[in-house]
């Protein structure tokens, strides 16, 4: 498996855009994408759990019934959240108007939005915005495209792989995804756009299986301020312009790109805890000896959420009570009296806690290895089998000055 260029449109026959339509108040900004595959896709998608949900979210969860998604329509700047039977008419109006210029079956589209609640969306703009998408797409489209996704985010999140599923057999596939993210993000799922787009030939089913253990491994362990959005959907395409034998049961082939596609969200989940909104440090929770992995991604996405903890870690203070105490909450058991806990960065590490009871440490020492911009809380719960990663953000005074007047 090798990182190659491209992002979004690495992966064969996959074209993208981006415009601004008017949406954002910011001139300069693109506020519309499209993705596109120019060969029929299998598809399969997740969304959020929160019981109020976008009208994004109700259409394209709809359309990724038909398992065919071969085109998205993105915009930011506005939710369309909690916008009633109007929201719901401008959904569907995106996706009929997509399909039409592109020469495909509405339910061969889903449509994306990020944004401020509850406000209408304007519809009028985006009508007109989408012949702009469908006459401009291009093989190098995905920065545009990325673009128009984003709002808060600092920092653009975009990658490309190349691999073989089988060694030796047959043209490596190629796996492109772009995502945006940086606030209101808490599983499950975290807030976020997450377009995946592949050429490699695989069933739906199989496709399906892949995403949701790639989901559940990367953007439901990762939490920047506890959440969790109206909005959330990752969705993920292909094609088979690869033309590898197709992948329609598991085995070392399957196995090759479930890896492969947990690989390239985990990259996207750490880079979306690291552009938290305010932050200034990547925080990795590292939990081993709990009774199973699910166990384990509780206790480590409760260290990862804890407001206390994120706090320290942005002062750069080893308040290592704050993360056993985060531990006990988490409502699974572990075993606090067999519990270690270690800071370690590039500037090193240190035990803090062992068998539950604090050790003698330097303060200064710890604080040098906090002060780093990636940082990892080991823990040690247990000596269980169950082991698993969580990512998260240190909680700076910018966060509450980015979200007090995020509407103006």
């Amino acid at each position: 498996m090798k990182t190659i260029a491209g992002g979004i449109c690495a992966p064969r026959y996959f074209l993208a855009s981006g415009i601004r339509c008017g949406i954002k108040e910011n001139a300069s900004k693109r506020d519309l994408a499209l993705v596109f595959s120019e060969r029929p896709c299998s598809s399969a998608a997740v969304f959020t759990t929160n019981r109020v949900q976008a009208a994004s979210v109700i259409v394209s969860r709809e359309h990724s019934r038909s398992e065919k998604i071969r085109a998205l329509v993105a915009n930011s700047g506005n939710a369309n959240a909690c916008t009633g039977q109007a929201g719901l008419e401008a959904a569907r109006r995106i996706t009929e108007l997509t399909a039409e210029k592109l020469g495909i079956a509405v339910e061969e589209t889903a449509v994306a939005s990020t944004g401020v609640i509850g406000v209408p969306l304007p519809i009028n703009r985006i009508e007109a915005g989408i012949a702009n998408l469908a006459a401009i797409l291009a093989p190098n489209g995905g920065d545009t495209a990325l673009e128009a996704i984003m709002t808060t985010d600092i920092r653009k999140k975009s990658t490309a792989i190349e691999l073989k599923l089988l060694a030796g057999h047959g043209t490596p596939i190629r796996i492109g995804a772009m995502a945006k993210g940086s606030g209101m993000i808490h599983p499950n799922m975290a807030t976020m756009i997450c377009v995946i787009t592949t050429d490699a030939a695989i069933t739906a089913a199989m496709l399906d299986r892949a995403l949701r253990r790639a989901v559940d491994r990367s953007f439901n362990r990762m939490t920047v301020d506890g959440d969790m959005s109206t909005n959330d959907m990752a969705l993920v395409m292909a094609n088979g312009a690869a033309e590898n034998p197709l992948v329609d049961r598991e085995g070392p082939a399957w196995e090759a790109f479930a890896s492969a596609l947990e690989y390239v969200c985990t990259g996207l989940a750490k880079a979306m805890a690291r552009d938290g909104e305010g932050a200034t440090r990547l925080i990795t929770v590292t939990v081993k000896g709990a009774a199973c992995e699910e166990d384990a991604a509780i206790l480590a996405r409760s260290v990862a959420g804890s407001s206390l903890v994120k706090a320290a870690c942005f002062g750069a203070d080893a308040n290592w009570g704050r993360v056993i105490c985060a531990l006990g909450y988490a409502g699974v058991p572990f075993k606090p009296e067999e519990t270690s806990v270690e800071f370690t960065s590039a500037a090193g590490s240190t035990l803090v806690c062992k068998n539950g009871e604090g050790l003698l440490f330097s303060e200064e020492r710890a604080k040098q290895i906090l002060l780093e911009e990636e940082i990892e809380i080991k823990v040690i719960a247990g000596s269980g089998s169950g082991q698993a990663v969580s990512w998260g953000c240190d909680l700076t005074y910018d966060y509450v000055k980015i979200n007090g007047d995020y509407r103006s």
